[in-house]
Order: structure tokens, then C-alpha cells, then sequence
């Protein structure tokens, strides 16, 4: 029996990070960065001009620890960290790092009340923040005991009491921590955008942000990545842990301070990129034209994206692009092999990846045959301890010792598994569970448009009706928009139980951090969700 390619891929892959000797922490990991590549550039910030080395990288944040540390920071404490994309944010995080604390990230879009939750909930005991966030620290209502004016690390200019970062970059020398850090030290508390309730702080180990980019770069190593660029906040967790992937491929990283769509291909152009992730609205928002021969990409993260669309940036850019699946919580679940180009129709997130194992199970808990859809459930190496101090999070979480990812999947025959829908992310109408990315791919097939999103609209009689927003391509207006042949469109796919109801236009997608639309910002935007929408039942605006 022949064996397939992209199951082989995985096992080899599995197999060099079996005899790969990892780091034990990621301050090793950046100290042994240091000694190999010295003065190499490892991030350049490219719209303020910025250039960082390995070796400045590792002297930097030697020093932060050490400033740290002569204030009382000490192996375990909770430092919070709300910096935009600047590079005194490596600086810190690799300094708490060495020196074994724990760092908590903080979304610098938080006001004065979100502070509230997140730094009491996290027991945050020291807080390095940009002068320019200082606003909402001082609208906080009440702030953990422990963190006085002392204790608050300012980049810029501080308010009284407070400490200047700039002077924890004063010491010299090498830093050598009082105490071992080894991999199974927490590393951070990391916090979900939160859609549903209150964030839950992750509990991730050291190993788990080694693991992750260690799979991540040995995956594409043949590639010779050379320039990569990140452009999510850090606080998020995808840029870090690609950015600890560019570093152990000694590629250099190109540090924007936000996403700009207007701007993304200019980049990629001028810089030279090798590998980046965009959504893949940035695809639909560049018409095919002769500068695409000018792009060097040669990876891609494309996270959702239809079959379509990869051919199109494979065909357009002579890129490999492929899905994955991953989690805060568990990081890589899976992994789709380069060499899979046999399951890029079926819109698989692949495999599992390395120290990974995976299960599709039933509302009681028992396996799936293939092709039927179940709650996907992982557990291995490194997945996160648990949600800081919440119990109740906990106990939903965990099925005996795997994870429940809370995701719809199917497995086919093959081992390949495909995700289709969230469990949370379900329309159910007249009893008929109705996938809203099912619907989403359908919509986002039809030429004039870049993006959509569906949700549920209360209904007295069928409980549930499907309402879906579309965001149409540059260019395309929304009055010459023809609405028959986009209803048509979807009757050609659908099933007529999963038509949409109500159609509505939208300019822009409110995100959460990690730029996933923030579907509970549609639905409690307006008290009628039937309200400026075409209700295709009634074939009329309501």
C-alpha cells in the first residue's frame, strides 16, 4: 500500500523534532540565536527604520532582567505588558523570560475598565506599558494591591512614581538568573479575545512557545526563508510565536506597527518577503496584474482560505500556501504537509501535527467514523496547564486528559480532517444545525465579493433564520449590486434550509485582536437584526 505523501511529510517532520536538542527556555533559545548569528539583523521595525541584531536582542532584554530583577522581580511574577509593535516589546518579553516570570500580554486597545479585569484577574504584580496607554491605567477603578507607581515600567514618559523602560536598559553585562528556568516553567498567561464572556488566561509553559515555533520552522526549512514579516500586535500570539520561528530559520523579521490592506503587497514587494500570513480579503483586494512577478514569496499561512484562493496565490505568486489549525490553548493542532497537494479541494486544515493527537467524538463522547461531524479533542506535548484560577473554564474544557476544542470537524478515510464550523458558530433552524462557515464559503465564492459573515437572527417560527453580511470587492457598488444572481448563486451550493434570510451590506468587519471577525459586535450592533437587510421571503428591504 502506498503510502500517502502528506502523512509521510508529518512523520518525518515529527521525527527531526524527536531528535531536535530544542532549547530548554526561550531565553536559551535567544542566547544560543546570539552565538550563532552575532550581528545579524533579526528585525527591522521598516516604517520607523529600526534595525535589531541576535546579539543586540540578547544583551537588551539581559539588561531589562537584570533592571527587573534589582526591582524586586522574581521568578513566577506576573508582568503585564501593553506595548504596541516597538521593539523594547521583544526586549521585555525575552527579559521576563530569562528570568522565569510570567509574562500577561495586554490588548493596547483596553480602556480603563478592561485593565480592571485583566490585571486583577492575573495578579499582575508589575505592569511596562507605553506612555501612550497611561490613560486607561489611571481610569482604572481599583488595581491589584501589589502594583504601585513603583512597580509600572513606562516607554516614554512616566506619570509620578512610575519608572522609565529606558532605565532598565542601563545595566551592562551578561545576566545569568539566580535560579534555574527550564521547560516547564510558565512562560505566560495568555489571554482569548474573549467572545464568549470574560478572556481566560491560558497557562502556557516555556516548551509550549519552543515546540510551536520549532515545528512551525522545520516545516518550511527546505524553503531557505530568508525575510518574513509579522504584522499582527504582539500581544496577540501568532506573532510571537512566528517571530521565534523567523529567528530559529536566521531569517529577519519585518516588524509593521498594524495591517494595512492598501499597503500589504507594497511591502511584500519592496521588502523582498519569503514568508508572511494574510487574510485572504488581502488577496481578493489585488487585482492579478505584471507587478505579481515581482513578489518573492515562497510560504504563506492561509488560515480558512477556499481552495480557490490558494490555487490563485500558488498559480499567481508561485507560493506554497496551506491551512493549518491551532489554538491558544494548544498552539499547532494541525498541519498541512507541503506535500498534500491531493486535499487542497477539500478545504482540510490537514494532520496532526507533531506530539499531537486528535479525536472527532459524538455529544456522548464516542469516536466518529469518518465523514461524520464531531468535536475535535487534542491533547500532547505542551498544550496550556489550564485557565488562570477559573475552575468552572477548566472543567468545560477538558474531557479526561484532552482538550475540547469547542470546533465541528470531519476526518476522511485518510487521516485528513476538515473543519465545519464551531460549535458556538451554529445557525439552527426548524432543527437543522446549519454551519454559518459553511454559508460563509459559499458567499465568499461569488466574484463581487471580498468577505462575509453569517449569523443567526431570532425567529418566532423557525427559531433561528440565517442572516448573512457582505463586504463587497473595491470597486463593486453596493446599488448595482445584482441580488438575484447572488441568491442564486448560494441555491446552487446550499441546501434550501441553509439559504440565507437577510442580506445586509457592510463598509468594514469589526476584529477581534487576532483579526477573526467579532460576530458578537454584529449581533449586538443593532436591537433588529432584520433592520437594513434584504429579506429574501419577502423580496423586499426591511
Amino acid at each position: 500500500m502506498t503510502q500517502d505523501p502528506g502523512i509521510e511529510e508529518m512523520r518525518r517532520l515529527a521525527s527531526r523534532l524527536v531528535n531536535e536538542p530544542l532549547p530548554a527556555s526561550i531565553g536559551d533559545f535567544v542566547r544560543e540565536r546570539a552565538r550563532s548569528l552575532g550581528e545579524r539583523t533579526a528585525a527591522i521595525w521598516f516604517e520607523k527604520g529600526i534595525e535589531v541584531s541576535f546579539a543586540q536582542l540578547d544583551r537588551r532584554s539581559d539588561a531589562v532582567a537584570a533592571g527587573l530583577l534589582a526591582c524586586g522581580i522574581r521568578k513566577g511574577a506576573h508582568v503585564a505588558v501593553m506595548l504596541p509593535n516597538i521593539p523594547e516589546f521583544l526586549f521585555a518579553w525575552f527579559a521576563i523570560a530569562k528570568l522565569g516570570a510570567v509574562m500577561v500580554p495586554v490588548n493596547s486597545g483596553y480602556t480603563g475598565a478592561e485593565l480592571d479585569y485583566l490585571l486583577n484577574q492575573s495578579d499582575t504584580q508589575a505592569l511596562i506599558i507605553d506612555a501612550t496607554f497611561l490613560p486607561a491605567l489611571r481610569a482604572m477603578q481599583r488595581r491589584p494591591e501589589v502594583l504601585d507607581q513603583a512597580r509600572v515600567f513606562v516607554h516614554g514618559t512616566p506619570d509620578a512614581g512610575q519608572r522609565a523602560f529606558a532605565d532598565l536598559l542601563a545595566t551592562d553585562g551578561p545576566f545569568d538568573p539566580p535560579w534555574p528556568v527550564v521547560a516547564t516553567d510558565l512562560a505566560s498567561l495568555q489571554y482569548t479575545s474573549g467572545t464568549t464572556g470574560f478572556p481566560k488566561g491560558c497557562m502556557l509553559v516555556q516548551d509550549y512557545w519552543i515546540l510551536l515555533s520549532h515545528a512551525a520552522a522545520l516545516g518550511s526549512a527546505e524553503l531557505q526563508i530568508e525575510r518574513t514579516l509579522l504584522w499582527a500586535p504582539f500581544f496577540y500570539m501568532d506573532p510571537q510565536w512566528q517571530f521565534l520561528m523567523s529567528m530559529k530559520l536566521g531569517a529577519t523579521a519585518h516588524i509593521a506597527e498594524r495591517l494595512s490592506l492598501s499597503r500589504f503587497f507594497d511591502w511584500v514587494r519592496t521588502h523582498r518577503i519569503h514568508y508572511t500570513y494574510f487574510p485572504e480579503a488581502v488577496l481578493k483586494a489585488l487585482p492579478e496584474g505584471p507587478e505579481d512577478a515581482e513578489i518573492e514569496l515562497k510560504y504563506i499561512n492561509a488560515f480558512g482560505w477556499s481552495p480557490e484562493a490558494i490555487a490563485e496565490a500558488e498559480r499567481r505568486f508561485g507560493v506554497i500556501a496551506r491551512d493549518s489549525f491551532g489554538m491558544t490553548e494548544i498552539g499547532a493542532g494541525m498541519m498541512m504537509p507541503h506535500a498534500a497537494t491531493h486535499k487542497l479541494q477539500s478545504r482540510s486544515c490537514g494532520v496532526p501535527a507533531p506530539f499531537r493527537e486528535i479525536r472527532v467524538v459524538d455529544a456522548e463522547g464516542h469516536p466518529c467514523p469518518p465523514g461524520e461531524p464531531g468535536e475535535l479533542q487534542l491533547r500532547g506535548r505542551s498544550i496550556l496547564l489550564g485557565y488562570y484560577k477559573n475552575p468552572a473554564a477548566n472543567e468545560a474544557a477538558f474531557d479526561g486528559g484532552w482538550f475540547r476544542s469547542g470546533d465541528l470537524f470531519v476526518q476522511d478515510e485518510d487521516g485528513y480532517l476538515r473543519i465545519v464550523g464551531r460549535i458556538k458558530d451554529m445557525i439552527r433552524r426548524s432543527g437543522e444545525n446549519i454551519s454559518a462557515r459553511e454559508v460563509e464559503a459559499v458567499a465568499n465564492a461569488h466574484p463581487d465579493i471580498e468577505e462575509s459573515a453569517a449569523i443567526p437572527v431570532p425567529d418566532p417560527l423557525r427559531k433561528e433564520e440565517v442572516k448573512i453580511y457582505l463586504k463587497l470587492r473595491q470597486g463593486i457598488a453596493s446599488e448595482a449590486f445584482d441580488m438575484g444572481a447572488f441568491l442564486d448563486h448560494c441555491a446552487s451550493h446550499l441546501a434550501a434550509f441553509k439559504l440565507p434570510r437577510y442580506v445586509a451590506f457592510i463598509d468594514s468587519f469589526p476584529r477581534t485582536a487576532s483579526h477573526k471577525i467579532a460576530k458578537p459586535a454584529l449581533i449586538s450592533a443593532t436591537d433588529d437584526l432584520r433592520k437594513g437587510s434584504f429579506d429574501r421571503v419577502e423580496s423586499t428591504w426591511r
